[in-house]
């Protein structure tokens, strides 16, 4: 028996990584803006990346997709088929969304419909994904890191000056906050609310130290920097290039970055403090190395783990949903009869239009739904898997409470619940808190939805 294969039986610890190239065809539809888009340019191609951990006990895919959102019902059908296919039971698998808003489109948002052909398409192509890292499964070890790269993180949430009204589509009236005031700077007062700088990242090497992923975390929302029409990774993919790059890592290694705590956070600086090259795809490009850079000078200070503990936890806990009044409905009712959506602009008398059918949507849907909620155990780190926009505010809590000091929280995991402000964020208002299929929880879902999260991080610690 040669030693490869005999470590392949013996260690304790077993790693893959593959990635499928999902990149949609061109005229497909792009989600991610009020209206819709169309593909016209393909500048880097997207994936989906599986990384799957194997002891004699516990079998665990991460899957990372180069995606705007995924709704609950898209997942759990790939995650059948993965069970199906593979043996990996359904709670082990943590599938989330980038959200780069530049890929193709599985869910319709606003006035951005899912493209059929590609929501068929993308299952197979992520299952394949896990199918290549089981293949590749070999002895390794692994180790959490963390550095803070503060200076591309930025809340979107302003408070205004007095002078200044922030209209509520929704509701009518004003709203506390404005989010994201384009053209607005000269009327910001204070940033509302606290980001996370951290970058938190999961490090897999085989035991003949090749280097086989790096799975960044990071709470910045997406960049951004290219022209409607643009297929594009954004700064996620940019990373995955750079780390590999970095790490001399060859053509097995597969870099990953999931989007963090970003509900409440992006990279737009509305009071122009900062200085960014303007050319498309030259700030991605900076701030993915920015991130890169750190984490590469960061490595020589990990603590490797050659059989760390495999376990997971996974709940889908009831919340409910914020639906219309009748009074609103039928005011609802009334515009989007008088709307021409074909011709909508995204002005202040668009949005009126654009929450109008968002509220006699929404009304379609059930009083309750399930939001997923999940813990992971690699040896002495844990990663959080929440199905929604979670604000900085709730990833801050959670690494604060959590009993080991190696946590972070993977947004947008194995579903798509919308944003998920914090009550008292709720209460002020802005784009956030507007109610639509995007943000439709009641007022207490985060409270709730955070408490379990710490409920099943206490499981796995001990």
């Amino acid at each position: 028996m040669n030693n490869q294969l005999k470590n392949s039986i013996t260690h304790p610890l077993l790693a893959g990584v593959a990635q499928t190239d999902i990149t949609p065809p061109l005229g497909t539809f792009i989600n991610g803006d009020f209206v819709t888009h169309y593909a016209r340019y393909v500048h880097d191609n997207l994936f989906a990346k599986a990384l799957v951990f194997k002891n004699s006990i516990t079998t665990i895919a991460i899957i990372v997709v180069d995606i705007c959102v995924m709704p609950k019902e898209f997942v759990d059908e790939v995650k059948s088929m993965i069970t199906h296919q593979t043996g990996i039971a359904f709670q082990n698998i943590l599938i989330s969304s980038t959200h780069t808003h530049a890929a193709g489109s599985v869910e319709s948002v606003y006035l951005a419909p899912a493209d059929i052909p590609y929501t068929k398409k993308l299952p197979d192509l992520i299952l394949q994904s896990v199918q290549k890292a089981i293949q590749k499964l070999r002895p390794a070890k692994t180790a959490f890191g963390k550095v803070d790269v503060p200076q591309h993180v930025r809340c979107r949430r302003y408070f205004m000056q007095k002078d200044y009204i922030a209209v509520n589509p929704v509701l009518g009236g004003a709203d506390e906050i404005k989010t994201n005031p384009f053209g607005k700077g000269q009327f910001i007062n204070r940033c509302a609310a606290q980001t996370d700088p951290q970058v938190s990242y999961l490090a897999v090497k085989g035991i003949d130290d090749k280097w086989i992923s790096i799975m960044g975390n990071y709470s910045l929302h997406y960049v951004g920097d290219w022209e409607n029409g643009t297929i594009s990774a954004d700064y996620f993919g940019e990373f995955s290039r750079q780390i590999g790059k970095k790490l001399q890592g060859g053509d097995d290694f597969v870099g990953m970055m999931s989007n963090g705590t970003s509900g409440d956070i992006n990279i737009w600086d509305f009071q122009e403090s900062a200085i960014y090259p303007s050319e498309n795809f030259k700030k991605s490009e900076l701030i993915a190395n920015d991130i890169a850079e750190k984490v590469f000078q960061s490595l020589s200070q990990i603590n490797w783990e050659n059989d760390p503990v495999l376990k997971v936890e996974y709940e889908e806990i009831p919340i409910g949903v914020r639906k219309p009044m009748l009074e609103d409905l039928e005011r609802a009712k009334q515009m989007v009869s008088e709307s021409n959506y074909e011709n909508l602009q995204v002005t202040d008398e668009g949005l009126l239009s654009i929450y109008a059918r968002e509220q006699i949507l929404l009304n379609e849907y059930p009083h309750v739904l399930l939001f997923p909620v999940q813990a992971i155990r690699i040896g002495s780190g844990i990663i959080g898997g929440l199905g929604g926009e979670i604000f900085a505010e709730t990833g801050l809590w959670l690494k604060d409470n959590c009993p080991f000091k190696k946590y972070f929280t993977v947004g947008l995991a194995n579903a798509n619940c919308g944003y998920l402000p914090p009550a008292h964020e709720m209460e002020k208002g802005g784009y956030e808190t507007w109610r639509s299929r995007t943000s439709k929880l009641e007022a207490d879902a985060e409270e709730k939805i955070r408490n379990k999260q710490l409920e099943l991080i206490q499981k796995i610690a001990v």
